[in-house]
């Protein structure tokens, strides 16, 4: 039904009309259907001046006492997609005349009569002009919603803002989904949102994910495909006006989409939202169970193991999670940072996965010195947070440590380096870390004496394996040590020296770090 349309219904309900005492004699379970306009007609052949939608008034003066052209009249009706009509009984037709009340049920044509007298002039009058009043309150709706969407689209505005936008105009949670129903982004009152997807799994098997009146859903795509449908939950507006709504919603998010299509995925800013909220405390990690059950990711009697990998795009994790039939979220957290939420059966074994993932990894890269950081497995949804967090610290600490690391790391695994990067920010390790290499820093071959520096320490000062991983002989690295040791004023055969040594490299590394 078009955005300025009136219903059958919704005419016969008008206050001026009840005045001539309608009753529908016809065809009563299709009052719902649209009236475009208002017409007088009583030729027989009315159809040939109608082009569809149209009420149409008649006191059946010219059919009296002729059923074949009573009949002929309501097929010209039906063929010319007429809404209704409506019949004024008077001197014509004191009673509504069986013939045409049996075609226009045959038709399914509603047919209304009016037992008294009534200007037919009245009625135009009432409902040409609501119809007037809903066409430019339709256009006004429509531009309104389509400037504001344009606007914030020509501002690169992101596209939460969007959504926001939509569900301040149409009042109700507002969710956008993939093509399998999973929610990827919501906007509106949080209570509101929440209500929706804590139902979301009955609601998405509905015909066409809706889940009755109010409910209103808006295909997304082009280039001729489909990625998804944005969905007013509840909008309590009338369905024309809501149905309007969801289109010029639906325009702009497709706008968005091929605009911003070089960015991430909907899917995974959908993901990254939710492990960046998870991370930050913005909500109890129970008020996000709904978001996670609704994006897709199986929460119940599950088995959480948080997963952390460095220089690998989600495209290719999220792949990597298909070929291995394993659910869970993808997303980028941080630059060249990005985080796996696996979500297990509980008869599955989080160390044995998380060691299959990482072999898949080296295997799918190329790379074989790709580690995965594993946070410890959380049967508690209410823990993940904490092991996600765990997750990040190790892939963080790990940056820049030396080759041989196993393929899945964990906080164990990382020992000392660890603690300093927890801690590279203290004020003191800074001061402590500056004070002990302040004399190597500041020469001009300082490139070229902390790397020998570092794989001698590393390596527990084992001066073969030094000189094999810095490409040096033996002689070379002597000297290059003895230069070492000489600027720093420290003895590295003395274990507590060269430990000190070794701390503050390890901090100065970790505040260089991104």
């Amino acid at each position: 039904m078009s955005a300025h349309a009136l219903t059958v219904r919704q005419i016969l309900a008008l206050d001026r009309i009840a005045a001539g005492r309608p009753e529908v004699v016809a065809a009563a379970d299709h009052l719902d259907r649209p009236v475009r306009w208002v017409h007088v007609a009583e030729a027989a052949d009315v159809g040939v001046m109608l082009s569809g939608g149209e009420l149409v008034l008649t006191t059946g003066v010219l059919l009296a006492d002729d059923a074949r052209r009573q009949a002929e009249y309501v097929h010209s009706l039906h063929r010319a997609e007429a809404a209704a009509f409506v019949l004024g009984l008077g001197r014509a037709f004191p009673a509504p005349p069986e013939e045409m009340r049996r075609t226009a049920e045959r038709h399914g044509l509603p047919m209304v009569v009016l037992h008294r007298p009534f200007p037919f002039a009245e009625l135009t009058e009432e409902v040409q002009s609501r119809l007037v009043r809903r066409k430019f309150a339709a256009v006004r709706l429509s531009d309104g919603i389509r400037t504001a969407l344009t606007g914030l689209i020509t501002a690169g505005a992101p596209l939460q803002r969007l959504l926001d936008e939509i569900a301040a105009h149409s009042g109700c949670p507002v969710v956008l989904t993939n093509l399998a129903h999973r929610v990827l982004a919501t906007a509106g009152e949080r209570p509101a949102v929440d209500d929706v997807l804590r139902d979301w799994d009955r609601i998405a098997r509905q015909p066409g994910g809706v889940d009755g009146e109010g409910w209103i859903r808006a295909e997304l795509g082009g280039r001729g495909e489909h990625w998804g449908a944005v969905v007013l939950c509840g909008h309590r507006g009338d369905a024309a006006s809501g149905r309007l709504l969801a289109d010029r919603a639906a325009e702009a998010l497709v706008l968005h989409h091929l605009l911003t299509g070089t960015g991430p995925s909907w899917e995974e800013q959908s993901a990254r939202c939710l492990l960046a909220d998870l991370l930050s405390g913005a909500a109890p990690p129970r008020g996000l169970l709904p978001r996670a059950r609704a994006a897709g990711l199986p929460v119940n009697r599950r088995t959480f193991v948080p997963l952390v990998v460095r220089d690998t795009t989600p495209a290719q994790l999220d792949r990597l999670l298909r070929l291995l039939g394993l659910p869970g979220l993808v997303a980028e957290l941080a630059e060249h940072t990005t985080a796996v939420l696996l979500s297990l059966a509980r008869d599955q074994s989080p160390d044995a996965l998380a060691a299959h993932f990482a072999r898949r990894l080296r295997a799918e890269t190329g790379d074989a010195s790709a580690v995965v950081a594993a946070g410890p497995a959380r049967a508690d949804w209410e823990d993940v947070p904490d092991a996600l967090r765990e997750a990040l610290h190790v892939a963080d600490a790990v940056t820049g440590a030396p080759p041989g690391l196993p393929a899945v790391v964990r906080i164990g695994d990382v020992g000392l380096r660890g603690l300093v990067r927890q801690l590279r920010d203290d004020p003191r390790v800074q001061a402590f870390s500056e004070r002990e290499l302040d004399a190597i820093l500041a020469v001009e071959d300082s490139d070229a004496l902390l790397p020998v520096l570092r794989a001698y320490l590393s390596t527990g000062r084992n001066k073969s394996r030094t000189a094999h991983l810095t490409h040096m002989s033996r002689p070379a690295l002597y000297r290059r040590l003895e230069s070492i040791q000489a600027l720093l004023g420290v003895d590295l055969d003395d274990f507590e020296q060269a430990a000190a040594v070794h701390l503050a490299l390890l901090a100065h590394d970790a505040q260089s770090a991104p």
